[in-house]
Formats: structure tokens, sequence, C-alpha cells
């Protein structure tokens, strides 16, 4: 387990019940003294970006829930730097965010690979020392991020394979039945 920061993964333990959380993988984008913030990467929803905002047309972009914080809000991590401004790098190879009217721009002259670019609606968010208490109660276990897993091309095997990179003792996890008492 390694101390929350920018670029760990929160991995949901298997028996959290919350249904915002429950088997999920978030990304930390920023963790401070103040609070902590970032995106479940696995768990798409329903609508494409199109679907959610104009100037998208054609484009049925997958988009993921990102938490229950700002559900009016769209996020995105990617891995272009050189060609959004105004990103910030929250580990290497990961960036957050910058200039979305060049982001929508590149998509449109289809300079933008998909498989590096998430969208997601809401965030997760952790007021002062929330987090720290969350991860006490053993809600969460964390790792290190990596480019592979938080822009993984089969989001549904992101919990499994978040497990799988923590190493043999938690590779277990995965057979875990959601509800123990129904076994």
């Amino acid at each position: 387990m390694v101390t929350p920061a920018p670029g760990i993964l929160l991995i949901a333990e298997p028996f959290l019940k919350d249904p915002n959380f429950m088997r999920t993988v978030v990304f930390l984008s920023e963790h401070t003294e103040e609070g902590s913030m970032g995106f479940v990467i696995n768990k798409r929803i329903a609508q494409t970006l199109d679907e959610l905002m104009d100037g998208f047309d054609n484009y049925p972009i997958p988009v993921y829930y990102g938490g229950p914080v700002q559900m009016d809000t769209i996020h995105f991590l990617h891995q272009y730097p050189n060609e959004i401004p105004g990103s910030v790098e929250v580990m290497k190879g990961i960036y957050w965010g910058g200039d979305f009217a060049v982001l929508r721009e590149l998509i449109k002259k289809d300079e933008i690979d998909f498989d590096k670019v998430r969208f997601f609606i809401g965030y997760s968010g952790w007021g002062d020392g929330q987090l720290n208490r969350e991860l006490e109660e053993k809600s969460w276990l964390t790792a290190a991020a990596t480019p592979k897993l938080v822009f993984h091309e089969q989001p549904d095997d992101i919990w499994k394979d978040s497990l799988k990179h923590m190493g043999a003792e938690y590779e277990i996890m995965i057979n875990f039945p959601i509800d123990p008492s129904l076994n």
C-alpha cells in the first residue's frame, strides 16, 4: 500500500457497499491537506460525449462516471501535454485538463487517439481528513497508477487488473463475492 498522492489509485475493497464506489478504481489527480480529488476510471455511463455536449456531433466518445460530486461538470485525463495547453501533469504520462476548446478542435481534425483521452462527468472528492479516515477504515487499497491501467482498453477489467498489479496477495480478492453472507 502506498500513501495517497496525485497519481495513486484508490481501489475499492471487495466488500465496499457504497453504490458510488462499489468495485471501483479512483485515479487521484489531487491530494493536499485540505482534501483530495480524483476520477472513477472503470465506470462508463450510458451517454456519450456528443449526447452531453454541443460541438461533438458524430463523435460518440465514451464518458465515465468520475464520481458523485458536481455531476454537471466534464473533466478529462489525457496523454497530450504538448498539444493541449494548460494541462496539469498528474504523473509521468498522465495529464489532467487543459484548454477544452483546443481539445475539441483536435478531435474534429481526427488528431486524437481516443485510447489516450478519458472524459468524466463529475468527480470524486474528499474533504480535510476524510480520505485518511476511509483508508484507516480499510475502505480502499492504494497502488501506484500506470497509464496502462488509467487508459485501459477494457474498463470493466480495471478493478481486477489493479488488484493483480498489487501482487499475488491481493489478486485473490478478485474472486471474493460482493456479499459474503450470500455464500
